[in-house]
């Protein structure tokens, strides 16, 4: 007695579960396709202003379908716009704080350049010149303004003269030493009694 395999199993309804299964499998792979191109070019569009650029990625994905959406991601931009613009902002900020703020050391208030007293809390920002009275930083060793020294640290300074060697010249240095050489000391004058 052969064994017959249409007489356990109904050929037709399986064909039938295969044509579902096929076309079910069918769509999801058109819904998957579709959709890597549709999410290739909004992620594109989110990572660049260029819209052809967005356009490009989105056929190449469309014709050669996985391998152009892998080419895609390793050559997307790093960072989205929206990534980027809060980074100028972070960084905006962060030079914000970095800028020299005039406020008080003692109670954080702001100041003004030319105060030389916080006037909320009584604390010395500034000490004034004695030639000039021009505000100096307490940290100042000599006035910008007179070169004279500052309060409090007039010994630590020394202003150098004109007639220091280190600031002549070396050709006015050798002219120096001729002339020095060329002029006699001056003779001692005789008195008209011989002395």
């Amino acid at each position: 007695m052969p064994f017959e395999l249409a007489e356990f199993v109904n050929l037709e309804a399986v064909t039938q579960y295969a044509l579902y299964a096929l076309s079910c499998m069918g769509a999801f792979l058109a819904a998957l396709w579709l959709a890597l191109v549709i999410w290739t070019f909004k992620d594109m569009r989110s990572r660049s202003r260029d819209i052809f650029a967005a356009i490009l990625a989105a056929l190449l994905v469309a014709i050669l379908n996985i391998p152009a959406l892998l080419i895609y991601l390793i050559l997307r931009p790093r960072e989205t716009l929206n990534e980027a613009y809060e980074r100028a902002l972070e960084e905006e900020a962060l030079l914000q704080q970095i800028e020299v703020r005039n406020s008080c050391p003692g109670c954080s208030r702001p100041t003004k350049d030319d105060w030389h007293l916080c006037p909320h809390c009584m604390t010395i920002l500034k000490k004034a010149c004695v030639q000039c009275d021009y505000p100096l930083d307490l940290t100042w060793n000599v006035c910008p303004r007179c070169s004279t020294p500052a309060p409090g640290r007039g010994s630590e300074v020394e202003p150098e003269t004109p007639s220091s060697p280190a600031n002549i010249v070396p050709s006015q240095a050798n002219n120096a030493s001729i002339i020095d050489d060329t002029q006699e000391t001056p003779a001692t004058v005789q008195s008209p009694n011989g002395e």
